[in-house]
């Protein structure tokens, strides 16, 4: 029986072998043929990957054929652990939505009425924005409104 690697053991391998390759994750992406938000966060174990998609990524960073595999399970989306919490950008995040969540939440309602913003009809990404005092990051997120059926 081949080694068992977990999604989370995988997401440290990718890591690893994309930084000793030399490829951005924009290099992988456009490998892929899919946007880069989209594959980072599947290479970071948050979604899975066709075998098709597993081997481009196994071929790119000369990774094993567990790993591969990994790519390819169904992850368990749960709770983000305390050392994700910890690190400054995700925790800004963090932070931007809990001073920000409630005034989104009523502009949400104000503009679509009772509902949700799907996070699995969704899509992000992630750009630069050159400004004077420093360039800008610009992260946008793009889910289906669901509203609340009674």
């Amino acid at each position: 029986m081949k080694p068992f690697v977990s999604k989370q053991e995988a997401a440290q391998q990718v890591r690893v072998a994309r930084h000793r390759a030399g490829m951005s994750w924009a290099q992988i992406a456009e490998q892929l043929g899919v946007d880069k938000e989209w594959s980072t966060a599947a290479l970071l174990g948050s979604h899975p990957m066709t075998a098709e998609q597993a081997h481009v990524v196994q071929e790119l960073l000369d990774l094993d054929d567990s790993t591969a595999e990994a790519l390819q399970m169904q992850p368990y989306r749960t709770a983000i652990t305390e050392d994700v919490v910890s690190d400054p950008t995700v925790y800004r995040f963090h932070e931007a939505l809990m001073v920000y969540g409630p005034a989104i939440k009523e502009l949400i309602h104000e503009e679509f009425g009772d509902g949700i913003m799907s996070a699995i009809n969704f899509q992000m990404s992630v750009r630069r924005r050159e400004h004077p005092g420093g360039d800008r990051v610009v992260v946008t997120f793009d889910g289906k409104f669901l509203d609340y059926q009674w």
